[in-house]
């Protein structure tokens, strides 16, 4: 029992250690409005959130539903990362005018590019609905009687939400199901590419710096958000304004220091804090492995084409960086793990917890966990590996997966098959120019081998077990109607019954055909009915806990929704004897530099400002900063999140963690996790001495509230 004591004693020492969380904006008054204040913050809790005055938040969207990005002019000038915007500079981007290479900058506002289909959306105001929403489930009621009370619930409260016209609503669950939250919101439609620095300083260490400090990368690149003549959202116009915001944010040029402040705003995507040990286990020992390995081996093939061939480079720079990205997160997620000794935490945890609830209704919990996790195992293996085969890297399977889509609409008649396949063809348009089918043989060829060898038999269609995969390979991609969009826009051309006949014949969708139908039919099926039993236990575990342990702070898990989250600037040691400090700087770009290598890559006209020190009032004691880090708690989502000074400016742009603390999605260590982001000096730098677009500078507020 002393021994059990001593380690609840060092959980709380080491669960009141952690700067910050990922916290609602809503709710920062008392105990993490004071906590900012001890850590050096000078804003209160309606400097950052406010419905009745203008507040930080709104100068916060979520851009295009997957990154976050600021406003900082009163022209609605937005700032992100550059790979938050990679996708829309690599669609303006041609061998004639490589806006990747070279960059893009529009020195006029005439010349800032429209980007269809991308938004942005402004939190308006945050509701806690979860007494509305929860009323009339019960206990003794069975949780799928429960779950339609609470959809129900939510579908009359958001139909009842005071708003305007050209808002929408909605609300989402907190703590695993035991809170809810509303949202009202703005999307706006118009959203224009104003500049971009080139991949050499925006993708500067690419891949092979990715998620490692020291980094020296200018993430950054710019949008303009644009409205209707009444300032409130629209589709692309030439009639539209540049939108004028509620709030912006000025940027700072007074820079950092070991020790400062931080308050990075944003929508982290997804975290699983509160996982029990088992859970966390099987994601390092089993999950994790078999999807580095599979992204490992698409990789390496993608890069060798890359390397030799501009087009392919070209098409593929986006893709190539998606799927590197994760596969380094999951590397350096297990290392991390592993160092932090997190697994082991969390059953000294648990065993706090069992002595607990000891002879209460949660005492069974954590058995539940352990029977589950072991039921779920063999299938969420299967369903991570048809993911990474199927959807995410073999192209020429995906192509199969959207064709399923159309056959299973032609059971619903012509008239729903003729939509679908309307979009199917306009899907397949974008799809194809970043195609290459001699990469995606190679791909196929070597991942299909894996799967095969790697995939539980359960779980393997029976009527392909037996393929050759070399003569597979070779059959598909000669014969194949979806190795290019001239032949697949021929395979569907016609009436439904001949567009089924042919599609049905062809080599590669009778293939993908069988993989899709197991996912759907077995997979998928099987995953979901256990992962709703785990969610059932989850809830009440996440319940347990709060109750159980109330002198703790949980902050919920992300979901894509609005969060503030507060540290300091600090560095790190992550192994004996070496200490990262917390500021990297431009001398480090140019020590890394290697002439025409995609990666380390360094433009004549950098290497010209540096050696001229031509810096303009950007540099500190002779040294332009380019990257710093903080001890803020983020994840994906958060990338082009502005990272705020102690008197609400922006400081810099939040875009990546580093290597040993990207396992914080499931357990936030202050010792080595770190974000990292660009200095807001370095961006106003490349902007004005590289990139010469004094239009941009003269719209932003530029502070120096240090010197005050």
């Amino acid at each position: 029992m002393k021994i059990l004591k001593l380690l609840f004693l060092l959980l709380i020492i080491n669960l009141n250690a952690q700067q910050g969380g990922m916290w609602i904006p809503s709710q920062l008054e008392g105990a993490r409005e004071k906590e900012m204040k001890s850590l050096g913050s000078n804003l209160t809790a309606a400097a950052i959130y406010a419905i009745d005055k203008p507040s930080l938040k709104d100068a916060i969207v979520h851009f295009n539903g997957g990154c976050t990005a600021e406003v900082i002019s009163k022209k609605g000038l937005l700032l992100t990362n550059h790979h938050c915007g990679y996708g829309a500079i690599q669609s303006h981007s041609t061998i004639e005018h490589d806006y990747l290479q070279d960059g893009f900058w529009a020195y006029k506002q005439k010349e800032e590019l429209e980007n269809k289909g991308m938004f942005v959306t402004f939190i308006k105001r945050i509701d806690d609905v979860t007494v509305p929403v929860l009323k009339g489930t019960l206990k003794n009621l069975s949780n799928k009687e429960n779950q339609d009370i609470i959809s129900q619930n939510i579908e009359k409260l958001v139909k009842n939400t005071k708003k305007e016209d050209w808002q929408e609503a909605n609300i989402k669950a907190f703590y695993k199901g035991n809170q809810y939250f509303l949202f009202v919101t703005e999307k706006f439609k118009d959203i224009r590419l104003v500049g971009a620095p080139p991949s050499s300083i925006g993708k500067f260490g690419a891949d092979t710096d990715n998620w490692m400090w020291p980094r020296h990368t200018g993430d950054f690149s710019l949008f303009r958000i644009y409205a209707d003549k009444n300032n409130r959202p629209a589709e692309y116009s030439k009639k539209n304004k540049p939108y004028k915001p509620n709030h912006y944010l000025p940027v700072s040029v007074d820079g950092v220091e070991e020790g400062d402040f931080t308050l990075v705003f944003g929508f982290p995507g997804k975290t699983n804090k509160y996982l029990p040990a088992v859970a966390l286990n099987q994601i390092v020992s089993t999950l994790n492995p078999v999807k580095i390995d599979i992204r490992d081996k698409a990789l390496k093939i993608v890069d060798k084409y890359m390397r030799n061939d501009n087009e392919i480079k070209i098409q593929y720079a986006s893709k190539f960086a998606r799927i590197s990205n994760y596969w380094k997160k999951w590397i350096g997620e297990n290392q991390g793990i592993e160092k932090s000794k997190a697994i082991q935490k969390k059953q000294d945890l648990e065993k706090i917890f069992e002595l607990k609830v000891k002879g209460t209704d949660d005492q069974n919990l954590l058995a539940k966990f352990d029977k589950l996790y072991k039921e779920v195992e063999e299938v969420a293996l299967a369903r991570d590996i048809w993911i990474e085969t199927v959807y995410r890297n073999v192209e020429i399977l995906n192509a199969t997966y959207r064709i399923y889509q159309l056959e299973l609409a032609s059971q619903k008649g012509k008239e729903a098959f003729n939509e679908q396949k309307e979009n199917t063809l306009k899907s397949f348009k974008g799809f194809y120019k970043n195609y290459s089918a001699k990469v995606d043989k190679e791909v196929f060829r070597t991942l299909v081998t894996m799967y095969f060898k790697n995939n539980p038999k359960k779980y393997t269609p029976e009527t392909i077990t037996n393929i050759a995969v070399t003569k597979l390979t070779n059959t598909i991609f000669s014969n194949s109607s979806l190795t290019s969009l001239d032949k697949l826009t021929k395979l569907l051309d016609g009436d439904m019954n001949s567009v089924l006949k042919r599609i049905n014949e062809d080599k590669a969708y009778q293939f993908g055909k069988e993989l899709v139908s197991i996912f759907y039919t077995k997979i998928n099926p099987d995953f979901n009915a256990i992962q709703t039993k785990i969610a059932i236990v989850q809830k009440k575990y996440m319940s347990a806990l709060m109750q159980h342990f109330p002198e703790e702070r949980f902050f919920p898990d992300a979901n894509s929704t609005l969060r503030v989250t507060y540290g300091q600037v600090k560095g790190y040691e992550p192994k004996d004897a070496v200490y990262y400090k917390p500021v990297s700087n431009l001398k480090g770009v140019i020590e890394k530099y290697v002439p025409n290598d995609y990666e380390f890559d360094v433009s004549e006209k950098l290497i010209d400002l540096y050696k001229t020190k031509d810096f303009g009032n950007y540099a500190k004691e002779g040294k332009i900063p380019v990257n710093f880090l903080g001890t803020n708690h983020t994840t994906g989502g958060n990338s082009g999140s502005p990272v705020i000074d102690a008197n609400g400016n922006l400081i810099g742009l939040n875009f990546d963690r580093v290597w040993e603390g990207t396992m914080s999605d499931y357990n936030y260590d202050p010792e080595i996790c770190r974000n990292i982001m660009v200095d807001a000096r370095y961006i106003l730098f490349i902007i004005d001495k590289y990139a010469g677009a004094k239009r941009i500078i003269k719209e932003i507020d530029i502070v120096h509230p240090k010197k005050k």
